[in-house]
């Protein structure tokens, strides 16, 4: 095993370490809130910057501001609600069932981190000598290959293999000298 393959034990141990302490009822509602959160800022973000026209003079900081104050209202209405059934969790006696199950969670995150991880720097490290010389990475590969193979054509038309990059000079070169007339 190489410093990979403890990176990726360090990540997939973290993770359920997290999942355990946070129980499977918080660790699904950050994720459902996260999820809200970008929404919201998504489709009310830019209505809120209309609003903040007379406030803000430049278009961009009012746009990231509008954003930033969806994202945030949301994240904050979430956290209440979390705590609220966290509570209601912790007075119910399932408390040990909801952190064993966050645990699995936790797993299951992890898994999906490192085969984003692996899909996203397998392009350019593949054929790196660390990277063919570790245990783990493989298994996660078949996963990162799977994405691939599972991406939407709009998605996936949008990805040039990273490889095709990393044949391209850095600078370009020099035009050829001219050639010689021929000989008379």
């Amino acid at each position: 095993m190489n410093w990979v393959d403890y990176a990726i034990l360090t990540i997939l141990g973290l993770s359920m370490l997290m999942g355990l302490w946070r129980g499977l009822i918080a660790e699904v509602l950050a994720l459902a809130i996260w999820f809200c959160a970008f929404w919201v800022a998504w489709l009310f973000g830019p209505g809120l910057a209309l609003r903040l026209e007379a406030t803000i003079p430049t278009p961009s900081a009012r746009i990231v501001l509008a954003w930033v104050l969806c994202f945030i209202a949301v994240l904050v209405a979430g956290a209440l609600i979390a705590f609220v059934m966290r509570k209601l969790v912790a007075g119910s006696g399932l408390s040990g069932s909801d952190r064993l199950l966050g645990m699995v969670f936790g797993l299951v995150r992890g898994l999906a981190l490192v085969v984003l991880v692996v899909f996203v720097l397998g392009a350019l490290f593949r054929h790196d000598p660390w990277w063919r010389e570790s245990r783990l990475l493989p298994t996660f590969q078949v996963g990162a290959d799977w994405l691939v193979a599972h991406l939407p054509a709009e998605v996936a038309r949008y990805l040039e293999p990273v490889e095709n990059l990393l044949k391209q000079p850095v600078v370009p070169a020099l035009p050829a000298p001219p050639t010689p007339p021929p000989a008379q």
